[in-house]
């Protein structure tokens, strides 16, 4: 069947009702809590709607000199920013774009902390508790030996001159409560350095707009954690929690193959170059339609990538009735995460880029070829 008929094959699309729906609730959150919610651009970087993040969000967050361009250009705000190691020959530039820089090490402040106060800008350093509730180690900034931010042990009583915030983060995809017992262990460890601090940067992995997240058990954390600490300011930079579940990814079936018994369908679409983290991860993307789980009686297709990749598939799913060749096939909830982080390896395009508007009419931002393969090597 084909699905979207407007939509070119294949296409990241944006459904911008959605995208309204978590906007709204993150503001909720910012007005009732308290605090500042700014847009993690390593999770989200769809700048098409930049003009309407800005309308509900405090700004935005950067790791690279490029995403403190984007946030600069396309929403019109200086960002707060952050990376494991500031670049000498690009941090002129950086702090053009910046309101807030956090460094990674005492060695980092050394290096570039006076530099940017004397621009104007607040400096920070992240912490490491040591503490996080994140079961895949690829994305613990906290496992032994990370890079990731100063433990309290390597830290004396007194913030660096010219530090004047804190920031953690050790989330990914987490609730409120894991929130509630992150920022215990900071209150322990780090609460004389909060005193001392202007404020306390969260960092990403709440997953504010989930279904089952508990907004209200949210809001009264960290209303509670700022009765301790009046006077700090708490900003939290979700990526995710912006684009969740907010649009899907239209693939097409090319072929299907017969394989050990095992039906494969292939289509115009890559899990290794168009949604890498299904296989990083890893999870099984939903499909619309279909069953996660193989059911038995059913036809049950192993869905298989454009690339030479010999891993470059997922399964199992299981439909109602058989798939043919030129049936529309949509993943869902693929905004964030996945074309941030899409490739042109062996040469595959890069999905369109589009939205569909409340009114349900569709714009294509963006459409890809071979000069977009050709800039990257």
């Amino acid at each position: 069947m084909q699905l979207y008929p407007e939509i070119s094959s294949p296409a990241y699309v944006l459904e911008e009702n959605l995208l309204l729906n978590n906007l709204k609730l993150l503001q909720r959150v910012q007005q009732e809590a308290g605090v500042e919610i700014i847009c993690a651009l390593k999770g989200f970087s769809f700048y098409h709607v930049f003009p309407t993040v800005k309308q509900y969000l405090s700004g935005a967050t950067a790791s690279s000199l490029h995403e403190a361009r984007l946030a600069f250009e396309e929403m019109g705000n200086k960002c707060h920013a952050y990376t494991p190691a500031y670049l000498p020959a690009e941090f002129q530039e950086f702090m053009s774009y910046a309101s807030h820089m956090t460094f990674n090490s005492l060695n980092q402040v050394t290096q570039f902390a006076s530099q940017a106060t004397s621009k104007g800008i607040s400096c920070g350093i992240r912490i490491n508790p040591e503490y996080a509730e994140v079961e895949t180690d690829m994305y613990n900034p906290c496992i032994a030996g990370s890079r990731l931010g100063i433990r309290r042990s390597d830290l004396g009583d007194l913030l660096p001159e010219g530090i004047e915030g804190l920031h953690s983060h050790t989330l990914c995809e987490n609730d409120s409560y894991v929130l509630e017992r992150t920022l215990a262990v900071i209150d322990a460890k780090f609460g004389d350095l909060l005193q001392q601090a202007k404020w306390l940067n969260l960092g990403g992995g709440h997953l504010i707009t989930r279904a089952d997240y508990q907004v209200d058990h949210l809001i009264q954390v960290l209303k509670t954690f700022k009765t301790k600490y009046p006077h700090l300011n708490i900003i939290l930079e979700p990526g995710s929690a912006v684009g969740w579940q907010t649009g899907f990814l239209k693939s097409t079936v090319l072929d299907i193959v017969h394989s050990a018994g095992i039906d494969v369908a292939i289509l115009d679409v890559s899990f290794a170059a168009h949604m890498p983290d299904t296989l990083e991860m890893p999870y099984k993307p939903r499909i619309r339609s279909a069953s996660s789980e193989p059911e038995s009686g059913k036809p049950t297709y192993r869905f298989g990538g454009m690339t030479c990749l010999a891993g470059d598939y997922y399964g199992d799913y299981s439909f109602d009735k058989p798939l043919e060749i030129g049936d529309s096939i949509i993943f869902e909830d693929m905004i964030h995460y996945t074309m941030v982080k899409t490739t042109t390896f062996n040469g595959v395009n890069l999905p369109d880029i589009g939205m569909i508007k409340l009114h349900g009419e569709y714009h294509r931002f963006k459409h890809f070829g071979y000069e977009s393969f050709k800039d990257r090597l």
